[in-house]
């Protein structure tokens, strides 16, 4: 049974949310640029440095062995959260950005040949379309675009035609940071299997705002980041199918990452530290297991009727203002509203609001192809978290409103 969603409980575990900025109450609407964090993440970055603070995976002490205890034991909790069949399988990045480029490297050194091709979607954000494009750089491969429709979904029938047997790689948002868009991620997978592709999800969008299973969804690897996922910055995971992580080589070399080195050989480390070289964001990873524990008492299907009445009150109050037009109405969409109004640039919108409380997102949010192709050179985006609220979409509106007296 879904229980009735206290956003008002949730809000007081947040202590930012309390403060004033420029003399208004904060209304934080730019959660896809990074998320907020509970009281209980801050107290365990506090731990680790007051108490713990120590390298993990080498020392035999009391500080090092407590250290990477907890380290190892976010690794448990990630793979439990996003449902991975074995912890080894649970790769520490820095976050979404680094996970991509490991993949890049790591395959496109013997996976990638001359003449295979990468697909991508004309949704993407810089980060899995710049290492993408380097890669085909390199090996001479090419990189190939899903298009979308003008409510902002990918055309399956043109992504299937896309398929075939030189395929290697799809990777693919599963949510859109510009759009809100939630892809038909698990379809387009089983597609991309029928032609021996493998496939990459980029989470960075769907992991604090979807229940993910990687088994179910049968994806060779996927990455997010924490600090969309109410966790610290600095730190994120990619997932991969254990035979695959295997067989492909390390991204980068150094400590940890190896068993034996001479100068003749190294030998490398097994999973999952064979992809972990030098020490890592320790204080990150360990308040990653706070973060994991808030998202895990969440009554998911309570978060997911609050955001979507969010999603809703909102495209209907803003569409109530003259001028404004919406970029993104998929069908399958999560809580994020990109917008642009006549006559007005989106960043005198944002610095004006600001004034007011409001912190949104203006500009291409990374993603220029995608503004190119709506023929727009940026949005004022709107991306909401389980802790906003209709009055704070009031407060928006009304803001908006000023702005736009201020501006015409």
């Amino acid at each position: 049974m879904t229980k009735v969603f206290n956003v008002a409980k949730v809000r007081e575990d947040f202590p930012i949310l309390k403060r004033e900025v420029n003399g208004k109450t904060l209304v934080y609407l730019d959660n896809g640029a990074t998320a907020q964090k509970p009281q209980t993440v801050i107290d365990a970055l506090t731990k680790y440095y007051t108490h713990e603070n120590s390298n993990i995976h080498r020392g035999v002490h009391t500080l090092s062995q407590e250290a990477t205890s907890a380290y190892e034991l976010t690794r448990e909790k990630i793979q439990g959260f996003i449902n991975a069949p074995e912890k080894e399988s649970v790769i520490f990045t820095k976050g979404t950005t680094d996970g991509i480029n490991l993949l890049a490297f790591s395959l496109g050194r013997d996976f990638v040949q001359e003449g295979d091709e990468i697909i991508i979607s004309a949704m993407e954000h810089h980060s899995n379309i710049v290492p993408w494009q380097m890669l085909c750089e390199q090996k001479k491969a090419v990189l190939k675009v899903a298009p979308i429709n003008q409510r902002g979904e990918i055309i399956l029938e043109e992504y299937k035609k896309l398929l075939n047997p030189k395929t290697k790689l799809v990777s693919i948002v599963h949510i859109s940071n510009t759009l809100g868009t939630i892809n038909p991620i698990q379809e387009m997978i089983a597609m991309a299997h029928e032609v021996g592709a493998k496939f990459i999800v980029d989470a960075a969008q769907s992991a604090p705002h979807l229940k993910i299973d990687v088994q179910a969804l049968d994806c060779d690897f996927m990455v997010f980041s924490m600090h969309k996922v109410f966790g610290p910055t600095g730190v994120g995971f990619l997932y991969g199918k254990k035979e695959l992580l295997e067989v492909i080589p390390p991204y980068q070399g150094g400590g940890d990452m190896i068993k034996t080195v001479t100068f003749e050989k190294t030998t490398y480390n097994e999973l999952p530290h064979k992809f972990e070289a030098g020490t890592p964001n320790i204080a990150a990873g360990i308040a990653t297991s706070a973060a994991i524990d808030y998202m895990n008492q969440l009554d998911w299907n309570a978060v997911h009727l609050h955001e979507k009445e969010l999603l809703d009150y909102a495209t209907a109050q803003l569409k109530l203002i003259d001028g404004l037009r919406i970029i993104g109405e998929a069908k399958e969409k999560a809580s994020v509203i990109s917008f642009v109004i006549d006559g007005v640039h989106p960043y005198d919108v944002g610095v004006i609001i600001d004034k007011m409380g409001i912190a949104v997102r203006t500009g291409h949010h990374c993603t220029q192809p995608l503004m190119d192709w709506f023929k727009i050179p940026g949005t004022i985006r709107a991306s909401f978290a389980f802790y906003n609220t209709k009055e704070e979409v009031d407060l928006l509106v009304v803001a908006l409103k000023r702005a736009l007296q201020m501006l015409r």
